[in-house]
Order: C-alpha cells, then sequence, then structure tokens
C-alpha cells in the first residue's frame, strides 16, 4: 500500500503524467489533477477513480500563479497534501524544413517548465516545510544532464528545474519535506512522437510510471531512468565539448508542433 494519501499531480490530462496518476491511485488515495485540456483531464480522473480512488479535477494552467494557489490551497486546507508532483511541461525545438525554434517558442517553453513548476511547488512547499512532512516531485528530463541541440529551451528549461530541485531538497530536509528530481529519458507519449529523430531506449508511460512510483515510496533524491541512457548521458557529458557535441548531434531531429500550437 501506497504511504502517499493525498496527492497533487500537475500536468494530468495524458501521456506520463496521466500513467503515473493511475499508478499512484487505489482506495483510500485522494488525488487533485491539473492540466489544460478538460476532456482528457475529464478521461484520467475517471481512470483513477476506476481504481479506486478519490479524486477532484482543476482545469488550471499553471503558468496562472493565482489559480494554482487558489487550487492547491484549498485541497491542502481541507486534508494535508503528502505528495506533490510538478509535472507539467512542453517541448519545442527545430521546426519542420529545419526552422529554429523562435523566441517566443522558447520563452513559452520556460514559462511553462520554469514558472510554471514555482507556481506548483510555492502554494505547498512553505506549508510541507512547516508540517515537518511530505514529498516533492520535480520532472526534469535526461536532457538536463546534457543539452539537446535540437531542443536548446527545452534542455535548458529542464537543467533549471533540475538545479532548483537540488537546492530545494537543501533547503527543504532539515526541515523533513522531502524533495525528488526526476530525469526520465525518452517515455512513449504524446511529447516524444513530435520528436521525429532516433529515441534510443525509449520505455512505455506504464514502465516510466512504475519506476517513479517505486523511488517515490523508497524517498530517493533523484529518480532517472533508463539506465543505459543514464550511463550513456553521464558518460557524453565528460567527453571533450568538441566530441560531445558531436556525439549528441546523432540526436537532433525535427520537433512537430504539439496541437493547437500556431507554429507552421
Amino acid at each position: 500500500m501506497s504511504r502517499f494519501r493525498r496527492i497533487v499531480l500537475t500536468g494530468a490530462s495524458g501521456g506520463l503524467g496521466r500513467a503515473l496518476a493511475e499508478r499512484l491511485s487505489a482506495p483510500g488515495v485522494e488525488l487533485l489533477l491539473t492540466g489544460r485540456d478538460a476532456g482528457r483531464l475529464a478521461a484520467t480522473a475517471a481512470a483513477c477513480r476506476a481504481r479506486g480512488a478519490t479524486v477532484e479535477i482543476a482545469q488550471a494552467d499553471v503558468c496562472d500563479a493565482a489559480a494554482m494557489a487558489a487550487a492547491l490551497g484549498a485541497f491542502d486546507a481541507a486534508s494535508p497534501v503528502d505528495l506533490l508532483v510538478a509535472n507539467a511541461g512542453v517541448s519545442s525545438g527545430t521546426r519542420p524544413g529545419g526552422r529554429d525554434e523562435t523566441a517566443a517558442e522558447a520563452r513559452r517553453v520556460w514559462e511553462i517548465n520554469v514558472l510554471g513548476m514555482l507556481n506548483t511547488v510555492d502554494p505547498l512547499a512553505g506549508a510541507m516545510a512547516a508540517r515537518g512532512a511530505g514529498t516533492i516531485a520535480l520532472v526534469s528530463s535526461m536532457a538536463a544532464l546534457r543539452p539537446l541541440p535540437d531542443m536548446p529551451a527545452y534542455s535548458a528549461s529542464k537543467a533549471a528545474v533540475r538545479a532548483y530541485g537540488a537546492a530545494l531538497r537543501g533547503r527543504l530536509g532539515p526541515r523533513g519535506a522531502l524533495v525528488c528530481v526526476i530525469c526520465p529519458g525518452f517515455v512513449t507519449s504524446p511529447m516524444s512522437a513530435r520528436h521525429k529523430g532516433a529515441k534510443p531506449f525509449e520505455i512505455g508511460a506504464g514502465r516510466a510510471a512504475e519506476i517513479m512510483a517505486r523511488g517515490l515510496e523508497r524517498g530517493r533524491p533523484l529518480i532517472t531512468f533508463p539506465w543505459p541512457l543514464a550511463l550513456l548521458t553521464w558518460l557524453g557529458a565528460r567527453l571533450p565539448p568538441r566530441l560531445s557535441d558531436w556525439a549528441t548531434r546523432g540526436f537532433a531531429a525535427e520537433i512537430a508542433p504539439e496541437r493547437g500550437d500556431d507554429a507552421p
């Protein structure tokens, strides 16, 4: 049985977020799921309820600090949250035809991946520290360990998430709140499907959710998977810059716009 009974998960509309929400669902578990797509969010909620969980949903944009504070604050006030997963994120990069991502696209990635993460963590971090209990999980990426040439804004934003999580862990740990940084590799999902290049050691969303859930249960400060790609990334980051740049160019590819983007 999971030790987490009150859980907040952002980016729960689909992909890895939905898989993790379902994996964490069980009788006695209460979830607050947030996302931008009301229909897909409702589908995730239904799947979690089918597994016995009690589910609330909030159609909220993580970039809306006031909306996030209101939703998360109300859920925590009803009964303390013991697991917060800041999962919401988007990717961008080289567009079809070889067009580089625009400054506007890069800013949007940063606003969602970094400021959205801050808007998720800020409403509950202080409360967890004051209680001396709770776990905060920040979903970063393997691209934070060795940035990808076709995804500069995404790589940099996830590196910022990783660094923030490491610092937050040092700040909150002595007060009893745990912080975990999660760095997945390629996970089968709509986001991964938009990457039109090599995706070495790609794993299914269900398997990824299982790895994440087990790591969180064990209180691990860092969860990085799959291990073969983690090893290659670690080694690649230690090569001389010219060799490392040459090696990562082999993974470069076009990134298709996500649904609803105005980008061509």
